[in-house]
């Protein structure tokens, strides 16, 4: 065997556990960036098992989302994200909620976000067509910031009543509203945006 050939056969040998790892089940839907002035960065999404959890690699935004994952009426869903590193600029990572047709050209869910400069926002897709606003981009000392190692770690939950919503960090509810005609029964899972590593643990439902 050359060594050329050597080096070929170690490289896929190499690959094998990572292919291995890959979430059972699990399904992502990238997010392109249609600006000109924030684009992508290069290369693909990678999504692996780590640990007890996932961890998320965006050059591009994306959805992560297991079929089987749905929550209905009265529920809470959490998890705890690891920002590997800060980003060149503000960009945001977390729970979705209240999703469907995730794989169509209607798409929906709510989305429950922070991102390294302190702030939360909460968003809703419609679609294809984009996003709206349910409550803007806000600052709160309870969303966790990098520190010297550039790493920041913040535990979110959304819980659902009958009649409202709480939207918690760290153990803070940063955000309460009324549940009105918000559709939130349906598939939960994750988002990242791009130019972002984040580490994903305990992603659960009560």
């Amino acid at each position: 065997m050359t060594r050329h050939v050597r080096i070929a056969a170690l490289a896929v040998v190499a690959l094998l556990p990572l292919a291995a790892q890959a979430p059972k089940g699990w399904k992502v839907r990238a997010d392109r960036s249609t600006s000109a002035t924030d684009p992508d960065g290069a290369g693909s999404i990678q999504f692996v098992t780590s640990g007890s959890g996932f961890h998320a690699t965006n050059p591009t935004a994306a959805v992560y989302w297991n079929p089987a994952d749905t929550a209905s009426g009265a529920y809470t869903i959490k998890g705890t994200f690891k920002l590997m590193k800060p980003s060149g600029h503000t960009n945001y990572y977390g729970l979705i909620f209240g999703g469907s047709d995730l794989e169509g050209p209607q798409q929906q869910y709510l989305y429950f976000v922070v991102a390294q400069n302190g702030t939360w926002l909460i968003k809703k897709r419609n679609g294809d067509a984009g996003t709206e606003n349910i409550a803007p981009k806000t600052p709160n000392d309870a969303v966790a910031k990098p520190g010297p190692d550039g790493t920041s770690v913040n535990n979110l939950e959304v819980r659902v009543g009958a009649d409202k919503i709480d939207y918690v960090v760290n153990g803070t509810v940063v955000h309460s509203m009324p549940k009105g005609n918000l559709k939130t029964d349906g598939i939960y899972g994750i988002r990242v945006n791009h130019l972002l590593e984040v580490q994903i643990d305990g992603l659960s439902k009560s």
